[in-house]
């Protein structure tokens, strides 16, 4: 998560807790009367349908006659984007007068479609513009729901019950990750959840904003609105908007899901998008097809070098070795790459990946708790608060020199003993400051068998070795914050 997008969730979170709150005499007076009495009137809709209470609620407030005939709901039927507007129109009219039809009565006229009176009820109390000139009979999409309900009744009638629910949730990145920024109606999607009349699809509360609007969700979101016993009280863990509690390796990574099949050798940026996309996919195997007879062991070999190298540049993954299954020409054409490291066995590998981060993410929550860093910081000067923390709870582990096989190469024995060499500083450094949704990396001298961090600060490229930052027993900051040349400088 980038520090832009946590401020911008902080601004977020105060609509979604404070909202805006109902006044003792407008909450009283927003009840929605029945007109009339649900008697299993739809025979598509069971008694123990999960929509059951929001279509009978519906009916009853005069709100549908069911589709097609009166006998019928056709809960799992699409809704167009006029019977969208329709509904949200007929709700508010109910709201004001007691009467749905109302508004559309004094927005009427001779001709023209049956939608357009709905349409410009809503125009006139500003709820939508127009966004849907042209396109009102076609399927509504989930999101455009949102955006319409939204702004369907008074929002001084919502009160915010999920509001610190999804404040947390979904600034922390663990719920409703379907809507992004760039989500169209992400603002309302947010509402509908914070006032309990969205609830999401999965575990994960998933929203799934681009997919078509069915009669009985759309019915449910509705009934939602003007009847606040049948609103939705999510059961998420609260924390603060700091907390990393959850996340895990995967969720730092990057990917917009492409994958080249056949990267050339020399191709590392193809290279690096293919190890983001099994990182970000929590995986730790990409398989590969080349021609037939490109396959063989001096070509595979090469293939594992590179990849190899560009995992390197995400070293607090853990992955420090790669092995490959092929079969050479005329036999096969696939290579299976599979990522491991060389400090424990295969059946360690998530043991290890999932306390290092458990053992990051309680570093992290703790500064922040602690107020050693703090909202109005810059990137600049987190990175020197977490390098502050490197330095001073390790030291240089000098029988590990020379040691492949030593844990303190990793990132775990640097937080659970306090031990490292160099990729062990640098995993245990990277994954804090990825954590606070600084994009790092790291660069790596062969000639000199280290290993530091790159890391982009308020925009600008610093080199930062923790490792030397250690070494005095005094922290060296003259190390934090350097130039590429600086940092080579120390080695000519």
């Amino acid at each position: 998560m980038k520090i832009n997008r946590r401020i911008i969730m902080l601004a977020l979170a105060a609509v979604l807790v404070c909202g805006v709150l109902p006044s003792r005499a407008l909450a009283s007076e927003a009840g929605f009367a029945p007109v009339r009495t649900y008697e299993g009137q739809f025979s598509d809709v069971s008694p123990d349908s999960w929509f059951y209470d929001t279509v009978k609620a519906l009916y009853e407030l005069g709100l549908t006659n069911g589709s097609g005939s009166p006998d019928r709901f056709d809960p799992g039927g699409d809704l167009t984007v006029a019977e969208v507007v329709t509904m949200a129109s007929r709700l508010r009219s109910l709201y004001e007068t007691g009467d749905s039809e109302s508004g559309r009565d004094a927005c009427g006229g001779d001709g023209g479609e049956w939608y357009q009176p709905y349409a410009a009820h809503l125009q006139s109390l500003g709820v939508i513009d127009q966004e849907f000139e042209g396109s009102y009979d076609r399927p509504a999409s989930r999101a455009e729901m949102a955006h319409v309900l939204a702004g369907a009744l008074p929002r001084e009638l919502l009160e915010p019950i999920n509001g610190e629910a999804v404040a947390s949730g979904y600034g922390r990145g663990l719920y409703i990750r379907d809507v992004t920024e760039d989500t169209l109606y992400r603002d309302d999607i947010l509402l509908l959840y914070s006032w309990g009349v969205a609830g999401g699809s999965d575990g994960s509360g998933s929203f799934q904003p681009g997919s078509r609007i069915s009669r009985s969700e759309a019915a449910a979101m509705v009934a939602r609105l003007a009847c606040s016993e049948l609103r939705l009280l999510l059961d998420w863990e609260v924390l603060p908007l700091y907390s990393r509690k959850d996340y895990t390796l995967e969720d730092l990574v990057e990917s917009d899901g492409t994958f080249y099949s056949s990267p050339d050798l020399s191709d590392m940026e193809m290279i690096d998008a293919d190890v983001r996309y099994m990182l970000a996919r929590g995986e730790r195997t990409l398989t590969l097809a080349y021609p037939d007879k490109a396959v063989n062991k001096q070509f595979v070999d090469q293939l594992m070098q590179v990849f190899l190298y560009a995992a390197r540049d995400y070293v607090e993954q853990t992955y420090n070795s790669i092995s490959a299954l092929y079969y050479p020409y005329p036999n096969g054409r696939e290579v299976t790459l599979t990522f491991s490291s060389s400090l424990y066995d295969e059946s360690q590998v998530d043991r290890y990946r999932e306390e290092t981060m458990a053992y990051a993410i309680a570093v992290h929550d703790r500064m922040w708790a602690e107020g050693a860093v703090t909202e109005d910081m810059s990137e600049y000067e987190r990175a020197r608060v977490y390098y502050t923390w490197i330095c001073e709870n390790c030291r240089y582990d000098f029988s590990a020199v020379g040691g492949v096989s030593s844990m303190s190469h990793s990132g775990w024995r640097l937080f659970a003993e306090g031990l490292a060499v160099c990729d062990g500083y640098t995993a245990a450094y990277n994954l804090l400051l990825k954590l606070e949704g600084i994009s790092c990396g790291t660069y790596t001298l062969d000639s000199e068998n280290h290993i530091w961090t790159v890391a982009e600060l308020d925009g600008t490229d610093y080199h930062i070795d923790t490792t030397w930052g250690d070494q005095t027993g005094q922290i060296a900051y003259r190390f934090f914050g350097m130039t590429e040349a600086e940092a080579l400088a120390r080695f000519s």
